[in-house]
C-alpha cells in the first residue's frame, strides 16, 4: 500500500499542514505528487478537496485506521513538485497559507473546453469516387451533390465553413462518411492571443549592447547562474539585449519568461517578440478569457512554446527547461502582490532561478534603491547602458515653476511655455504626449503658493487627511489639525486639489481647437483589449495627443512623440510613504525617456510647485547616481528599506474598539518577544492605517524593523499564532506584509 500526504484545500492556518491517506490500487498511477483528490476528513467524514504533496510506503499510523483517498479530481491541472518547493518558499518568506500559495503558483485552476478545429477530407479513390458521385445525381441526393461538388476542387474542406456556405447539415456529412467517400479529422486548437503579428528584421546591436550580452552568455556558456542588472538610460536598447539572450536560450533548447509590469505593456512587448520569434511567443495575464489562459498553460507545459510574456503571474509558467527569467521595469510597484501570500516577484524570481537552473535578468532606467544596492554590494552583477539605441539624443528637459506661473497670473493648467511647444509639435505634425502624475496623491495637503507639502516632523512623510480636518502620519501616529495658511509661506492657496485626465483632454481641446486627442487611463482601459488598441491607434498616428496616467510612461516607443509634458509633477511627493521620493523620480525619468526615441529630438517639459526637490532636478537629467546617494541618506537615518526590512502587520475589526484593543494586545505580545541585543530592531505602533475605515471594518497598523529579514520571519510566525486566537475571540482579521510596496 502507498500513502499520500494531502493538504485540505481551505486557505486556514488550523489545517495548514499535511494529512496522510491510502492511495488505493485503482488510483495508484493518476494520485500522484501534485494531484488534486477528493478526501473524506474530519469525524463526519466530509467530502473535502486538497493537493497531494507528496507519497511513500511509509504510513504515519495505524495503515487499518488510514482513510483511503475518495478520488484523483478530474479536470483539474495537476500541480509539480516545484511549484510546491515555491508555494512552500513563498507562504514561509511573504506569509499566508500553504493552499494560498499554491493557488497562486497555480495560475490556471481549472480545465476549460478545448476548441476543436474539424476538416471534410476526401478519401475515396477517383473511380470509387465518381461512381457515387453517379449515384448521388441518379438518386437526387442534392445536399451531397453541394458537397462532393465541392470536394471536386479540393480534397479537403474546413467543416464550419462547408456548413454554412453549402447549406449541410450534419446528417447529410455524416451519411457520406458512413459510405466512406470522406472522413472528418478533429484537431485541438489551442487559442493563441499574439496571434496575427508579421516578422521583420533583426536589429544589429550597438558595442554597449554586445558588451551586456556576452557578459551573460560567457557565465551562462560556463555553466555558471547568477542574478544581473541591466541598468540603461531611457531609449538605450534594453529590449534588443533581452531578445538576443532569449534567442541564445532557445538555441540551446531552453525555455523564457519574460515579466513586464503593466498589462499597457504587452502590446508593444508581445509585438517585438513575436516579430523574432514567431508563434513559439505567448502572453499570459489577466484579460485573457478563462479559455484562453488555459491554452497558454497548456502549450506551455507540452513544450509549444520557447518565451512566455506578462506581468508577475507568468512567473508560474509550468516550463520544463526554464533557461531565462527577465524582468523588465523591476523597480515597479505592480511586482508586489496585493493578494495573500503577499510576494515581490524580484525575490520569488531569484529562488525560482535557483531552483530550476536559470539565469535572471533585472532590467531598468531607474532601478529600484533595493536592487541597486544590491548590485554595488556584489550580490547582482551590474550591466550598464549609457547612451540611447538608434543614435537618438536624450531630450532636452525644462523645469517650469508653477508657483512662478500662479504669481505671474497664470492659473492655466499649462505653462506658458508647454503651451507654446505644443502649438509648434502640433502644427509640424508631430505627437505630444502629456503624463498626469496622480500616482499615490489621494488625502494629502500642499501649498500651491509655495510648493510645501505637510510633512511629519518624526518620519518625513507627508501627512494624510482625516475627515474632519486632521492630519495623520501612518507610520508613528503623530497628529495635528489642517491649518488654514501654509506654515511656511502664510499663502491661503493649501488645501486637497488636484486634476484627472478628463480636466487635460477638455484643456488640449479648448487651447487647440480640432486637435485628435486619446486618453489612456482606468476608465478607457478597463475593456478586454483596451491598452493594445489605444497604444496601436496613436502609433499609426491616429492622434497627434496622448493623455494619460503612469501606464503611458513606461516601455512605450513612439517614434513621432517629440513633445511630453508633466502635467504635476510632485504630486506623487505628497504620498504618506517612504518611497514617494524614489516613486516620483522613477516615473519623471520613465516620462521623460518617451521623447526623442528616434531620429526627431525630442523635449521635456516638468510643471511643479517644488522645483528644487531632489527627486525632480536628478529626473529631469536622469542622474540616478545623485538621486541614489541623497535618497539613500534619508533611508539610513529613518532606517527604511533597503537599509532594514519591514514587516506591516494589518489588524481588522468591525468594532472600532475592539479592533484597537486586539492590535494593542498583538503589540504588546510582540514587544515582549523582542530582544535588542540579537538584532530585532523596533516595534511601533499600533497606529490608525491610511484607510482608517472600508468596508465597515476598522483598521490598526503595527510596523516591526529590523535588519535582519529572519528576524521579521521570526516575529510572523509568532503573530500567525496568535492570529488564531485574536479572530476567533475578537472576530478579527489580521493580515502580513513583509517590505510594503503601497501603503495601507
Amino acid at each position: 500500500m502507498r500513502y499520500a500526504d494531502v493538504i485540505i484545500d481551505i486557505s486556514l492556518e488550523k489545517l495548514d499542514k499535511t494529512y496522510q491517506y491510502a492511495i488505493p490500487e485503482h488510483l495508484s498511477e493518476t494520485a500522484v505528487v501534485g494531484a488534486k483528490v477528493e478526501v473524506p476528513f474530519g469525524g463526519g467524514n466530509r467530502k473535502l478537496e486538497g493537493f497531494i504533496m507528496d507519497t511513500s510506503d511509509t504510513p504515519v499510523f495505524d495503515p487499518a485506521r488510514t482513510k483511503e483517498i475518495l478520488c484523483v479530481v478530474q479536470g483539474a491541472v495537476s500541480l509539480e513538485r516545484r511549484s510546491i518547493a515555491l508555494a512552500y518558499w513563498m507562504k514561509e518568506h511573504f506569509g499566508g497559507t500553504m493552499n494560498e500559495a499554491l493557488k497562486t503558483v497555480l495560475p490556471v485552476k481549472q480545465e476549460v473546453r478545448n476548441l476543436k478545429k474539424r476538416t471534410i477530407v476526401r478519401i475515396a479513390a477517383p473511380e470509387a469516387f465518381e461512381a457515387y458521385y453517379a449515384l448521388a445525381v441518379k438518386r437526387k441526393y442534392e445536399a451531397r451533390l453541394r458537397l462532393l461538388d465541392a470536394l471536386k476542387e479540393k480534397t479537403e474542406l474546413d467543416y464550419t465553413e462547408a456548413e454554412q456556405k453549402l447549406k449541410l447539415t450534419t446528417s447529410t456529412v455524416d451519411a457520406v462518411c458512413r459510405d466512406g467517400i470522406v472522413c472528418v479529422r478533429e484537431e485541438t486548437v489551442y487559442r493563441n492571443p499574439a496571434k496575427g503579428l508579421q516578422a521583420t528584421e533583426k536589429p544589429r546591436l550597438n558595442e554597449e549592447q554586445k558588451t551586456a550580452v556576452e557578459t551573460v552568455w560567457s557565465d551562462y556558456a560556463a555553466g555558471k547562474r547568477g542574478t544581473y542588472l541591466l541598468f540603461g538610460v531611457t531609449g538605450s536598447g534594453k529590449t534588443e539585449v533581452y531578445l538576443e539572450l532569449i534567442e541564445r536560450v532557445i538555441r540551446e533548447g531552453k525555455q523564457a519568461i519574460m515579466l513586464i509590469p503593466e498589462i499597457s505593456l504587452t502590446f508593444q512587448t508581445v509585438r517585438r517578440f513575436y516579430e523574432r520569434f514567431g508563434e513559439r511567443v505567448s502572453v499570459l495575464h489577466s484579460r485573457l478569457s478563462a479559455g484562453e489562459r488555459y491554452d497558454q498553460y497548456v502549450r506551455a507545459r507540452n513544450g509549444e512554446i520557447d518565451v512566455m510574456i506578462g506581468p508577475r503571474s507568468a512567473l508560474f509558467t509550468p516550463f520544463e527547461r526554464l533557461g531565462l527569467i527577465l524582468m523588465d521595469e523591476e523597480q515597479e510597484g505592480a511586482y508586489k502582490s496585493e493578494g495573500t501570500p503577499k510576494y515581490h516577484a524580484r525575490e520569488t524570481a531569484q529562488y525560482l532561478a535557483e531552483l530550476t537552473g536559470a539565469s535572471l535578468i533585472l532590467g531598468s532606467a531607474t532601478p529600484s534603491l533595493e536592487a541597486y544596492t544590491r548590485a554595488k554590494n556584489g550580490e547582482y552583477r551590474l550591466l550598464t547602458l549609457t547612451r540611447r539605441a538608434k543614435e537618438a539624443v536624450m531630450p532636452k528637459v525644462e523645469i517650469v515653476d508653477l508657483r512662478q506661473e500662479l504669481a505671474e497670473g497664470n492659473r492655466s493648467m499649462f505653462s506658458r511655455k508647454l503651451k507654446e511647444l505644443m502649438g509648434e509639435r502640433l502644427a509640424r505634425g508631430e505627437q505630444v504626449m502629456l503624463f498626469l502624475n496622480r500616482r499615490g496623491y489621494a488625502g494629502t495637503v500642499s501649498c500651491r503658493s509655495c510648493g510645501e507639502g505637510l510633512k511629519c516632523p518624526h518620519c518625513d512623510i507627508s501627512l494624510t487627511f482625516h475627515k474632519g480636518g486632521k492630519l495623520l502620519c501612518h507610520y508613528c501616529g503623530y497628529e495635528t489639525t489642517q491649518p488654514k495658511t501654509c506654515p511656511s509661506c502664510g499663502s491661503k492657496y493649501i488645501g486637497l486639489f488636484g486634476t484627472g485626465t478628463q480636466k487635460v483632454e477638455e484643456a488640449v481641446l479648448r487651447e487647440f481647437p480640432g486637435t485628435s486627442v486619446l486618453r489612456m487611463d482606468a476608465d478607457t482601459t478597463k475593456n478586454k483589449g483596451g491598452h493594445e488598441r489605444i497604444a496601436e491607434a496613436f502609433s499609426k498616428g491616429e492622434a497627434q495627443v496622448l493623455i494619460g496616467t503612469q501606464m503611458i510612461v513606461k516601455g512605450h516607443d513612439f517614434p513621432r512623440v517629440t513633445l511630453v509634458g508633466i502635467i504635476a509633477a510632485d504630486l506623487s511627493l505628497y504620498a504618506g510613504d517612504y518611497r514617494a521620493a524614489e516613486r516620483t523620480f522613477c516615473l519623471l525619468a520613465q516620462a521623460a525617456g518617451r521623447a526623442g526615441r528616434d531620429k526627431l529630438p525630442g523635449e521635456v517639459v516638468i510643471q511643479t510647485y517644488q522645483p528644487e526637490h531632489y527627486s525632480i532636478v536628478t529626473a529631469a537629467t536622469e542622474d540616478y547616481e545623485g538621486f541614489y546617494t541623497q535618497e539613500m541618506a534619508y533611508r539610513r537615518l529613518l532606517r527604511y528599506p533597503p537599509t532594514t526590512h519591514v514587516l506591516a502587520v494589518l489588524i481588522q475589526g468591525e468594532e472600532e474598539s475592539t479592533a484597537k484593543k486586539a492590535a494593542v494586545e498583538l503589540a504588546g505580545i510582540l514587544q515582549a518577544a523582542r530582544k535588542p541585543e540579537e538584532g530585532f530592531g523596533t516595534i511601533s505602533g499600533p497606529v490608525p492605517a491610511g484607510l482608517a475605515k472600508a468596508n465597515d471594518m476598522y483598521r490598526f497598523l503595527i510596523y516591526i524593523k529590523s535588519a535582519k529579514y529572519e528576524r521579521l520571519m521570526e516575529f510572523h510566525r509568532l503573530a500567525a499564532q496568535q492570529k488564531l486566537l485574536t479572530e476567533s475571540s475578537m472576530k478579527c482579521n489580521i493580515q502580513f506584509d513583509f517590505n510594503p510596496f503601497n501603503g495601507y
